[in-house]
C-alpha cells in the first residue's frame, strides 16, 4: 500500500477528515479580511486644511457672525477644477473679498497659497476614523498608503520563505499553532498602534502570520485528505475566501472605525488558536522527519475517530515503514533550487511559471487595492468583486477540466489584460463602465489563480514540484508587493499604472502558450520524465494519425 491507500484504510474521507478541513476552513473566512483590509482602514475621506480664522481686523467683521461653514471655507481655501476645496494649499490670507459680490476679484490662480500648515478636515460621513485621517497619510505623505500595503505583502513574502523551512524542520501543526497565535496578536496590536511605524511593523508580522497559516493550512489538509477529494476540499477553501470578501463589506460597513475594524477581524484567531491543539500533526511528515512511533499513534487515533479502530490496531512501525518507502526515498534525495533550471523544458516551464505567476497576483492587488478609484460605493464594489469569483471560478473549471490547462491560462490572462487596459479610454464620467470592465478583469484574474495552482503541480515532476511552488508563491508575492508601488506613478501620468497593470498579465498569458498541456497527462515524478514527454507525446501523437488515416485506393490497382 502507498500511504494514500493507508489513509483510505483507517477511513478515508472520514469523519476525522472532515471535522479537519471544516476547522482549517474557518480561518480561510477571515484571510480577505486582512488581505483587503486596507480598502477600508485606509480609506481616503474627502479632505482640506484646517484654517484658524480671524475675524478680528477685517473690514467684513460684521459678516462674521452670518457666515455659513461654506463660506468661510471659501475665503481661506481654493477651489480646485472641479470647484471642490483643494486638499492640500490654502490662502496665505484670508480673502474677504471672495464674500462681496460687487468688489472685483483678481485672478484666483495669481492668489498667494501656502500647505496646510496646521493639518486637515476630513468628511467622515462614512468612516469616522481611518489611518489617514489618524496620521493624516495625504498630500505630500499620501505615498504611504501604498507603502503600508506593501510592507504588508513583504511579511507575506518573508513569512513564505521563513515558515515554510521551519514546517519542515518542526513539523507543520507546531507551525499553524504558532502562527494562529501570531496572527491574533500581531492584529489585536495593530488595533493599539500608536504610531504609524508601528503599525507598519505590526502589519509586516501580520502578513508572516497569514503566510504560515496558508502553507500550513494547505499542507496539513492535503497530507490528511484522501486524493480522490483534495479537488472538492481545495474547491472550498477558495470559496471560502471568496465568501470572505463578502464578510469584509459587511463587517466594514457595520464598524467605520479602523481600529475597532483592525480588531474584530484579528480576535477570531484566539479561537483558532485554541482549537488548533486538537489537530494531528501530518503522519507522512512524522515517518519522514524520522518519528514513525508518533505517525502509527496519530493514524490510530483517525482510525478510532472514523470507526476504524480494528484496522488502527493493525498498524506498527514495520507496516508504516514498508508502505512509505516510496515517500521516504524521495525525501531523502538532494534537489536544490538549480533543478528549476538546469535542464531545457523545466526552465522553460519555470520561465513561463514565474511570469504568469507575477503577474497574475501583480494586476489581481492592483485592481482589488484600487476600490475607491471606481467612484462608486466602496462597500457595494467589494461585494461585486467578491461575487464575481463564483462564476469566473466554476467557468474555470470547465474549461480546465474539457479543454485545457494551458487554454485556459492563456485566455484568463489576455482577456484580464485587455478588460484593464480598455478603461484608459473610457472617459471618467461613464463610472459604471469603468466598473463592469474592472470586475470582467479581476473575474479573469481569479480564474486565472484558480488554474495556475492546479497547473503548476501538474507541470512540475514530484522530485522538485515544492522546490517549484515555493519559486511562483515567491514571484506571486514579489507581484503583490510591486502592485502598489505601481500605483504611485499616477502621480506623473494618470494612465500609466492601468498600461503597466494591463500589460503585464498579456506577455504573460502569450508566455502561458509554451507550456506544455497536462489536461489527462499523469503527473510526471522526475526531471526525467519531463524532459522527455515531449517527444513522447509527439510520437503519440504521430501514430494516433496513421492510425485514424483513411486508407484511400489504390489507383493502379484500380484500374487493373
Amino acid at each position: 500500500m502507498s500511504f494514500a491507500e493507508l489513509l483510505d484504510h483507517v477511513g478515508g474521507m472520514g469523519r476525522f477528515q472532515i471535522i479537519y478541513a471544516i476547522l482549517l476552513a474557518i480561518p480561510v473566512f477571515m484571510m480577505a479580511s486582512h488581505n483587503l483590509l486596507q480598502n477600508f482602514t485606509a480609506a481616503t475621506s474627502e479632505h482640506h486644511c484646517y484654517v484658524h480664522i480671524n475675524i478680528n481686523n477685517t473690514p467684513y467683521t460684521n459678516l462674521t457672525g452670518k457666515l455659513a461653514a461654506k463660506d468661510l471655507l471659501r475665503v481661506s481655501v481654493p477651489m480646485d477644477s472641479n470647484q471642490q476645496p483643494e486638499k492640500c494649499h490654502r490662502f496665505v490670507t484670508m480673502q474677504w473679498q471672495l464674500l462681496d459680490s460687487n468688489a472685483t476679484v483678481t485672478n484666483l490662480t495669481e492668489l498667494e497659497t501656502e500647505p496646510c500648515a496646521d493639518g486637515w478636515v476630513y468628511d467622515k460621513s462614512i468612516f469616522t476614523s481611518t489611518i489617514i485621517t489618524e496620521w493624516d497619510l495625504v498630500c505630500d505623505s499620501r505615498q504611504l498608503k501604498q507603502m503600508a500595503q506593501s510592507i504588508y505583502m513583504a511579511g507575506i513574502l518573508a513569512g513564505g520563505i521563513i515558515f515554510g523551512s521551519l514546517s519542515d524542520r518542526f513539523g507543520r501543526r507546531s507551525l499553524l499553532i504558532w502562527c494562529y497565535l501570531q496572527m491574533a496578536v500581531t492584529g489585536t496590536s495593530t488595533a493599539f498602534s500608536p504610531s504609524f511605524t508601528a503599525y507598519c511593523i505590526f502589519r509586516f508580522l501580520t502578513g508572516m502570520a497569514f503566510s504560515g497559516i496558508v502553507m500550513n493550512g494547505v499542507s496539513l489538509s492535503v497530507e490528511w485528505t484522501p486524493t480522490r477529494t483534495r479537488a472538492v476540499v481545495g474547491t472550498m477553501y477558495g470559496y471560502c475566501y471568496t465568501i470572505g470578501q463578502f464578510i469584509l463589506a459587511g463587517v466594514a460597513y457595520a464598524i467605520p472605525n479602523w481600529r475597532w475594524l483592525q480588531l474584530v477581524v484579528s480576535l477570531p484567531y484566539f479561537i483558532c488558536f485554541i482549537y488548533s491543539w486538537w489537530f494531528a500533526e501530518s503522519a507522512r511528515w512524522l515517518v519522514i522527519a524520522g518519528r514513525p512511533d508518533e505517525a502509527v499513534k496519530q493514524l490510530q487515533r483517525v482510525a478510532r475517530i472514523n470507526r476504524k479502530k480494528e484496522e488502527g490496531d493493525k498498524l506498527n512501525i514495520e507496516v508504516l515503514r514498508s508502505n512509505m518507502q516510496k515517500e521516504i526515498a524521495s525525501a531523502k534525495s538532494s534537489y536544490t533550487f538549480i533543478d528549476l533550471v538546469r535542464t531545457p523544458v523545466v526552465r522553460r516551464i519555470s520561465f513561463c511559471l514565474c511570469f504568469v505567476w507575477f503577474s497574475t497576483s501583480f494586476a489581481y492587488y492592483g485592481l482589488a487595492m484600487d476600490l475607491q478609484n471606481f467612484g462608486v460605493n466602496i462597500f457595494l464594489i467589494q461585494l461585486v468583486f467578491g461575487a464575481v469569483d463564483f462564476p469566473a471560478k466554476f467557468i474555470s473549471v470547465l474549461t480546465i477540466s474539457f479543454i485545457g490547462r494551458r487554454f485556459t491560462q492563456a485566455l484568463t490572462l489576455i482577456l484580464a489584460g485587455l478588460s484593464i487596459l480598455a478603461n484608459i479610454f473610457v472617459p471618467q464620467d461613464l463610472k459604471t463602465l469603468c466598473t463592469i470592465l474592472a470586475v470582467v478583469g479581476k473575474g479573469c484574474l481569479a480564474a486565472s489563480f484558480n488554474c495556475v495552482v492546479l497547473y503548476t503541480s501538474e507541470l512540475y515532476p514530484t522530485v522538485i514540484r515544492q522546490t517549484g511552488m515555493g519559486l511562483s508563491n515567491t514571484m506571486a508575492r514579489l507581484g503583490s508587493i510591486i502592485a502598489p508601488l505601481v500605483k504611485m506613478l499616477e502621480e506623473y501620468i494618470s494612465f500609466l499604472p492601468l498600461i503597466i497593470y494591463g500589460a503585464a498579465p498579456i506577455i504573460s498569458g502569450i508566455a502561458a502558450t509554451f507550456l506544455p498541456e497536462t489536461l489527462n497527462v499523469p503527473l510526471p515524478e522526475t526531471i526525467e520524465e519531463v524532459e522527455t514527454r515531449p517527444r513522447h507525446l509527439r510520437d503519440e501523437e504521430q501514430q494516433m494519425k496513421i492510425l485514424l488515416k483513411p486508407t484511400m485506393p489504390d489507383p493502379a490497382k484500380g484500374a487493373s
